[in-house]
Protein backbone atom coordinates (compact mmCIF):
# COMPACT_ATOMS: atom_id res chain seq x y z
CA UNK A 1 0.00 0.00 0.00
CA UNK A 2 1.12 3.33 -0.56
CA UNK A 3 2.64 5.62 2.07
CA UNK A 4 0.65 9.20 3.22
CA UNK A 5 3.96 11.06 2.90
CA UNK A 6 4.84 9.93 -0.60
CA UNK A 7 1.74 10.92 -1.57
CA UNK A 8 -0.13 14.32 -1.24
CA UNK A 9 -3.58 14.36 -0.55
CA UNK A 10 -5.49 16.62 -3.10
CA UNK A 11 -8.85 16.88 -4.44
CA UNK A 12 -7.78 14.60 -7.45
CA UNK A 13 -6.40 11.91 -5.20
CA UNK A 14 -9.78 11.92 -3.21
CA UNK A 15 -11.79 12.05 -6.03
CA UNK A 16 -9.54 8.93 -7.78
CA UNK A 17 -10.57 6.69 -4.19
CA UNK A 18 -11.83 3.15 -5.10
CA UNK A 19 -12.53 0.15 -2.99
CA UNK A 20 -9.82 -2.60 -3.78
CA UNK A 21 -10.99 -5.00 -1.71
CA UNK A 22 -14.08 -5.77 0.20
CA UNK A 23 -14.30 -8.13 3.23
CA UNK A 24 -17.19 -10.03 4.37
CA UNK A 25 -16.31 -11.28 7.77
CA UNK A 26 -19.48 -10.05 9.86
CA UNK A 27 -23.12 -11.14 9.90
CA UNK A 28 -24.26 -7.72 11.44
CA UNK A 29 -23.27 -4.34 11.53
CA UNK A 30 -20.09 -3.38 12.28
CA UNK A 31 -20.25 -1.21 14.58
CA UNK A 32 -16.82 0.71 15.11
CA UNK A 33 -13.08 0.89 13.49
CA UNK A 34 -9.92 1.97 15.11
CA UNK A 35 -6.31 2.33 13.64
CA UNK A 36 -2.93 1.36 15.00
CA UNK A 37 -1.24 4.22 15.58
CA UNK A 38 1.87 3.19 13.08
CA UNK A 39 -1.21 2.75 10.33
CA UNK A 40 -0.20 -1.26 9.90
CA UNK A 41 -3.37 -2.80 11.47
CA UNK A 42 -6.92 -2.01 11.99
CA UNK A 43 -9.47 -3.66 14.80
CA UNK A 44 -13.22 -3.59 13.96
CA UNK A 45 -16.00 -4.92 16.22
CA UNK A 46 -19.35 -5.96 15.23
CA UNK A 47 -22.86 -6.73 16.13
CA UNK A 48 -22.43 -10.09 15.41
CA UNK A 49 -19.80 -9.79 18.67
CA UNK A 50 -17.11 -10.66 16.29
CA UNK A 51 -13.64 -8.50 16.62
CA UNK A 52 -11.75 -8.24 13.45
CA UNK A 53 -8.26 -7.42 13.15
CA UNK A 54 -7.02 -6.55 9.73
CA UNK A 55 -3.49 -5.97 8.33
CA UNK A 56 -3.53 -2.95 6.17
CA UNK A 57 -0.18 -3.33 4.80
CA UNK A 58 -1.46 -6.70 3.05
CA UNK A 59 -5.22 -5.87 3.22
CA UNK A 60 -5.95 -9.18 4.51
CA UNK A 61 -7.94 -10.18 7.67
CA UNK A 62 -5.28 -11.29 10.52
CA UNK A 63 -7.50 -12.52 13.11
CA UNK A 64 -10.96 -13.10 14.53
CA UNK A 65 -11.94 -12.86 18.46
CA UNK A 66 -15.31 -14.06 19.77
CA UNK A 67 -17.15 -11.85 22.29
CA UNK A 68 -19.98 -13.26 22.46
CA UNK A 69 -20.25 -12.82 26.26
CA UNK A 70 -20.06 -9.73 26.54
CA UNK A 71 -21.03 -8.05 23.18
CA UNK A 72 -18.29 -5.47 21.99
CA UNK A 73 -18.38 -1.87 20.73
CA UNK A 74 -16.30 1.36 20.39
CA UNK A 75 -13.41 -0.97 20.27
CA UNK A 76 -9.96 1.33 20.54
CA UNK A 77 -6.19 0.58 20.53
CA UNK A 78 -4.41 1.35 23.75
CA UNK A 79 -0.67 2.32 23.15
CA UNK A 80 0.22 -1.08 24.49
CA UNK A 81 0.74 -3.71 21.68
CA UNK A 82 -1.82 -6.01 21.22
CA UNK A 83 -4.49 -4.46 23.85
CA UNK A 84 -7.32 -2.68 23.42
CA UNK A 85 -10.34 -1.51 25.25
CA UNK A 86 -14.02 -1.70 24.37
CA UNK A 87 -17.28 -1.26 25.28
CA UNK A 88 -20.14 -4.05 26.48
CA UNK A 89 -23.31 -4.49 24.41
CA UNK A 90 -24.76 -7.37 26.82
CA UNK A 91 -24.47 -7.71 30.91
CA UNK A 92 -23.95 -4.33 31.94
CA UNK A 93 -22.12 -1.82 30.81
CA UNK A 94 -18.41 -2.09 32.18
CA UNK A 95 -15.66 -1.16 29.97
CA UNK A 96 -13.06 -3.91 28.99
CA UNK A 97 -9.70 -4.07 28.42
CA UNK A 98 -8.40 -7.12 25.94
CA UNK A 99 -5.10 -8.53 25.31
CA UNK A 100 -5.78 -9.58 21.69
CA UNK A 101 -2.98 -12.21 21.24
CA UNK A 102 -4.28 -14.52 23.89
CA UNK A 103 -8.11 -12.99 23.95
CA UNK A 104 -8.16 -12.55 27.28
CA UNK A 105 -9.34 -9.61 29.89
CA UNK A 106 -6.86 -7.94 31.05
CA UNK A 107 -9.11 -5.34 33.57
CA UNK A 108 -12.51 -4.23 33.82
CA UNK A 109 -13.39 -0.61 34.15
CA UNK A 110 -16.88 -1.15 36.04
CA UNK A 111 -19.16 2.15 36.74
CA UNK A 112 -21.54 3.52 34.02
CA UNK A 113 -25.20 2.75 34.69
CA UNK A 114 -26.23 2.70 30.95
CA UNK A 115 -24.66 2.26 27.63
CA UNK A 116 -21.63 3.54 27.23
CA UNK A 117 -21.56 5.73 24.12
CA UNK A 118 -18.21 6.66 23.40
CA UNK A 119 -14.53 5.86 24.55
CA UNK A 120 -11.58 8.22 23.50
CA UNK A 121 -8.12 7.16 23.76
CA UNK A 122 -5.22 10.00 25.37
CA UNK A 123 -3.08 9.80 22.70
CA UNK A 124 -0.08 10.29 25.08
CA UNK A 125 -0.33 7.76 27.91
CA UNK A 126 -2.65 5.23 29.99
CA UNK A 127 -5.53 7.71 30.54
CA UNK A 128 -8.72 7.60 28.38
CA UNK A 129 -12.14 8.62 28.75
CA UNK A 130 -15.55 7.47 28.48
CA UNK A 131 -18.97 8.96 28.28
CA UNK A 132 -22.32 7.67 28.66
CA UNK A 133 -26.24 7.98 28.31
CA UNK A 134 -25.95 8.12 32.84
CA UNK A 135 -25.08 11.62 31.42
CA UNK A 136 -21.37 11.00 32.89
CA UNK A 137 -17.60 11.53 31.97
CA UNK A 138 -15.37 9.02 33.69
CA UNK A 139 -11.66 9.42 33.27
CA UNK A 140 -9.44 6.48 33.80
CA UNK A 141 -6.17 5.04 33.98
CA UNK A 142 -5.66 1.67 32.01
CA UNK A 143 -3.49 0.33 35.07
CA UNK A 144 -6.51 0.73 37.60
CA UNK A 145 -9.78 -0.24 37.76
CA UNK A 146 -10.88 2.43 39.86
CA UNK A 147 -12.31 5.35 38.26
CA UNK A 148 -10.17 8.48 38.28
CA UNK A 149 -12.59 11.04 37.89
CA UNK A 150 -16.32 11.97 36.72
CA UNK A 151 -18.40 14.89 35.25
CA UNK A 152 -21.94 14.60 35.41
CA UNK A 153 -23.39 16.60 32.35
CA UNK A 154 -26.78 17.60 32.00
CA UNK A 155 -27.41 14.98 28.97
CA UNK A 156 -25.94 12.73 26.56
CA UNK A 157 -22.01 13.26 26.32
CA UNK A 158 -20.04 12.73 23.78
CA UNK A 159 -16.14 13.60 24.04
CA UNK A 160 -12.40 13.33 22.93
CA UNK A 161 -8.94 13.99 23.72
CA UNK A 162 -6.96 16.80 21.59
CA UNK A 163 -4.25 15.47 19.32
CA UNK A 164 -1.82 16.63 22.45
CA UNK A 165 -3.18 14.88 25.56
CA UNK A 166 -3.59 17.86 27.35
CA UNK A 167 -7.18 18.94 27.16
CA UNK A 168 -10.37 17.33 25.95
CA UNK A 169 -13.61 18.01 24.71
CA UNK A 170 -17.35 17.09 25.56
CA UNK A 171 -20.39 17.92 23.33
CA UNK A 172 -23.24 18.23 25.98
CA UNK A 173 -27.24 18.12 25.11
CA UNK A 174 -26.58 18.61 21.34
CA UNK A 175 -25.57 22.02 21.98
CA UNK A 176 -22.95 23.07 23.33
CA UNK A 177 -18.68 22.21 23.85
CA UNK A 178 -16.99 22.36 26.91
CA UNK A 179 -13.31 22.43 27.07
CA UNK A 180 -11.41 20.79 30.24
CA UNK A 181 -7.82 20.71 31.21
CA UNK A 182 -7.47 16.99 32.04
CA UNK A 183 -5.14 18.05 35.19
CA UNK A 184 -7.86 20.20 36.55
CA UNK A 185 -11.05 18.67 35.15
CA UNK A 186 -12.85 18.65 38.47
CA UNK A 187 -12.34 22.70 38.51
CA UNK A 188 -15.29 22.68 35.68
CA UNK A 189 -14.56 23.81 32.14
CA UNK A 190 -12.11 26.33 31.11
CA UNK A 191 -14.23 27.27 27.62
CA UNK A 192 -17.83 26.63 26.86
CA UNK A 193 -18.76 27.14 23.31
CA UNK A 194 -22.73 27.77 22.76
CA UNK A 195 -23.89 26.12 19.27
CA UNK A 196 -27.56 26.68 17.96
CA UNK A 197 -28.89 23.31 19.12
CA UNK A 198 -30.12 21.01 16.70
CA UNK A 199 -33.56 19.96 17.14
CA UNK A 200 -33.75 17.49 14.35
CA UNK A 201 -30.90 15.60 15.68
CA UNK A 202 -28.52 14.24 18.45
CA UNK A 203 -24.53 15.11 18.68
CA UNK A 204 -23.35 11.06 18.00
CA UNK A 205 -19.32 12.02 18.04
CA UNK A 206 -17.08 14.49 18.87
CA UNK A 207 -13.35 14.63 16.88
CA UNK A 208 -10.42 17.30 16.90
CA UNK A 209 -9.02 17.24 13.85
CA UNK A 210 -5.40 15.96 13.64
CA UNK A 211 -3.52 19.45 13.99
CA UNK A 212 -5.94 20.27 17.08
CA UNK A 213 -7.48 23.34 15.16
CA UNK A 214 -10.94 21.66 14.52
CA UNK A 215 -13.33 19.93 16.20
CA UNK A 216 -16.08 17.71 14.07
CA UNK A 217 -19.17 17.12 15.67
CA UNK A 218 -21.61 14.31 13.49
CA UNK A 219 -24.91 13.35 14.29
CA UNK A 220 -27.84 10.92 13.94
CA UNK A 221 -29.32 13.03 11.39
CA UNK A 222 -28.48 14.91 7.74
CA UNK A 223 -25.59 17.62 9.13
CA UNK A 224 -22.06 17.51 10.59
CA UNK A 225 -21.05 20.43 12.08
CA UNK A 226 -16.66 21.70 12.21
CA UNK A 227 -16.26 24.05 15.29
CA UNK A 228 -13.14 26.10 16.03
CA UNK A 229 -11.63 24.58 18.74
CA UNK A 230 -10.39 27.85 19.91
CA UNK A 231 -12.91 30.24 19.71
CA UNK A 232 -15.75 27.72 19.31
CA UNK A 233 -17.48 29.60 16.44
CA UNK A 234 -18.91 27.35 14.00
CA UNK A 235 -17.29 27.35 10.82
CA UNK A 236 -18.94 24.81 8.57
CA UNK A 237 -21.79 22.65 8.26
CA UNK A 238 -21.18 19.26 5.88
CA UNK A 239 -24.87 18.18 4.29
CA UNK A 240 -26.05 16.34 1.22
CA UNK A 241 -25.51 13.10 3.00
CA UNK A 242 -28.62 11.30 3.26
CA UNK A 243 -29.39 9.76 7.03
CA UNK A 244 -33.51 8.74 6.70
CA UNK A 245 -33.15 6.13 9.65
CA UNK A 246 -31.57 8.05 12.57
CA UNK A 247 -28.73 6.46 13.05
CA UNK A 248 -25.07 7.74 14.33
CA UNK A 249 -23.24 8.28 10.78
CA UNK A 250 -19.43 8.63 11.77
CA UNK A 251 -17.54 11.47 10.46
CA UNK A 252 -13.52 11.52 10.08
CA UNK A 253 -10.86 13.76 9.20
CA UNK A 254 -8.14 12.69 6.56
CA UNK A 255 -4.33 12.98 8.46
CA UNK A 256 -3.31 16.46 7.20
CA UNK A 257 -6.93 17.78 8.31
CA UNK A 258 -7.83 18.88 4.99
CA UNK A 259 -10.80 16.64 4.02
CA UNK A 260 -13.94 15.49 6.53
CA UNK A 261 -15.69 12.09 5.42
CA UNK A 262 -18.73 10.56 6.09
CA UNK A 263 -20.76 7.55 5.21
CA UNK A 264 -24.61 8.30 4.43
CA UNK A 265 -27.52 5.28 4.65
CA UNK A 266 -27.47 4.78 1.01
CA UNK A 267 -24.12 3.26 1.01
CA UNK A 268 -22.43 6.01 -0.58
CA UNK A 269 -19.50 7.90 1.07
CA UNK A 270 -19.32 11.72 1.10
CA UNK A 271 -16.49 14.43 1.14
CA UNK A 272 -15.85 17.79 2.02
CA UNK A 273 -13.26 20.59 2.04
CA UNK A 274 -12.75 21.42 5.81
CA UNK A 275 -11.70 24.82 4.93
CA UNK A 276 -14.08 25.89 2.53
CA UNK A 277 -16.82 23.55 3.43
CA UNK A 278 -17.70 22.09 -0.39
CA UNK A 279 -17.93 19.00 -1.60
CA UNK A 280 -15.38 17.36 -3.12
CA UNK A 281 -16.37 13.80 -4.26
CA UNK A 282 -19.29 11.31 -3.83
CA UNK A 283 -17.58 8.37 -3.67
CA UNK A 284 -19.81 4.69 -4.61
CA UNK A 285 -18.74 2.41 -2.54
CA UNK A 286 -20.69 -1.67 -2.95
CA UNK A 287 -22.12 -0.93 0.54
CA UNK A 288 -25.57 -2.49 1.01
CA UNK A 289 -26.23 -1.01 4.63
CA UNK A 290 -25.79 2.12 6.18
CA UNK A 291 -21.79 2.90 6.36
CA UNK A 292 -21.84 3.75 10.03
CA UNK A 293 -18.14 3.34 10.59
CA UNK A 294 -15.82 5.44 8.09
CA UNK A 295 -11.80 6.56 8.88
CA UNK A 296 -8.91 7.36 6.99
CA UNK A 297 -5.12 5.33 8.04
CA UNK A 298 -3.01 7.68 10.18
CA UNK A 299 0.25 6.61 8.17
CA UNK A 300 -0.70 4.52 4.96
CA UNK A 301 -3.17 6.21 1.73
CA UNK A 302 -5.97 4.01 2.57
CA UNK A 303 -9.27 4.98 3.60
CA UNK A 304 -11.65 2.09 5.55
CA UNK A 305 -15.07 2.31 5.48
CA UNK A 306 -18.35 -0.09 6.90
CA UNK A 307 -21.59 -1.15 7.08
CA UNK A 308 -21.93 -4.87 7.16
CA UNK A 309 -19.28 -5.59 5.02
CA UNK A 310 -15.73 -3.78 5.45
CA UNK A 311 -14.59 -2.33 2.14
CA UNK A 312 -10.59 -1.01 1.86
CA UNK A 313 -10.30 2.14 -0.66
CA UNK A 314 -6.98 3.09 -2.46
CA UNK A 315 -6.54 5.64 -4.96
CA UNK A 316 -5.68 5.00 -8.21
CA UNK A 317 -2.38 6.07 -9.36
CA UNK A 318 -1.80 7.11 -13.03
CA UNK A 319 1.72 5.50 -13.65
Amino acid sequence: MVKDRDMKLTDLVIKNLRVAKVFRENSERVNSIDYSSNGETMISSSDDDQIVIYDCQNGTPKRTLNSKKYGVDLIRYTHAANTAVHSSTKLDDTIRYLSLHDNKYIRYFPGHTKKVVCISMSPVDDSFLSGSLDKTIRIWDLRSPNCQGMMHMSGRPVAAFDPEGLIFAAGVNSESVKLYDLRSFDKGPFATFKLQQDKDCDWTGLKFSPDGRHILISTNGQIIRLVDAFQGNALQTFMGHTNLKGVPLEASFTPDSQFVFSGSTDGKIHCWNAETGSKISVLNAEHTAPVQCIQFNPKFMMMASACINMAFWLPIVDE
